[in-house]
């Protein structure tokens, strides 16, 4: 089963984020009930791949200002049928932002969120069943703004605030001091 991988890492995630445990379940419940749950087709909802990226010091975090949705976040998007969620990640990063000195802090995964896209044009509603890893810019920390941004900010971990009040990049905010130290 080519989705049995991602199910352990979601498993594995669910067990060290006891405290996150309803979003874990429904998270892990969509991708055993989904055999297409990588594929942006699948209209109820799909997976996604994003990148929290820290530049080297691991004190600020890159991030987009989404033209589709008109809010900061972190940078990602869809896997297209890659079950490989972390590879999709660290490409749709480097994409959205030119920087290719990306490296993962950890190969597990970093945190997890389910969220509502909004219907535009001929695509309905539906879900994101969003994946996210910790990245480190290892060399170059210079990025482009590419078509899917309207702007990308480097933005101190404690000034987040000042860029969005949205709950799951408050939260990847706070894991990372831990993420960094272990």
């Amino acid at each position: 089963m080519h989705r049995a991988p991602f199910l352990a890492s979601l498993e594995n995630y669910a067990a060290r984020h006891p405290e996150e445990g309803v979003r874990c379940g429904q998270y892990i419940d969509f991708v055993r009930a989904q055999p297409r749950c990588f594929e942006r087709g699948l209209a109820v909802g799909h997976v996604t791949g994003s990148a929290w990226v820290l530049d080297r010091e691991g004190h600020r975090v890159l991030l987009t200002h989404h033209r589709k949705l008109g809010r900061w976040l972190q940078l990602g998007g869809h896997v297209d049928g890659q079950p490989e969620v972390l590879d999709a990640a660290a490409r749709e990063a480097s994409e959205e932002s030119g920087i290719t000195s990306l490296e993962p802090v950890s190969h597990e995964i970093f945190d997890l969120d389910i969220h509502p896209i909004p219907a535009r044009g001929d695509e309905p509603a539906h879900l994101h069943y969003d994946v996210r890893f910790l990245f480190r810019a290892t060399v170059d920390e210079e990025f482009t703004v590419g078509d899917e941004s309207h702007d990308l900010a480097w933005v101190p971990l404690d000034a987040i605030g000042e860029y969005t009040d949205e709950g799951s990049i408050q939260r990847m905010a706070r894991k990372t001091p831990t993420a960094l130290a272990t």
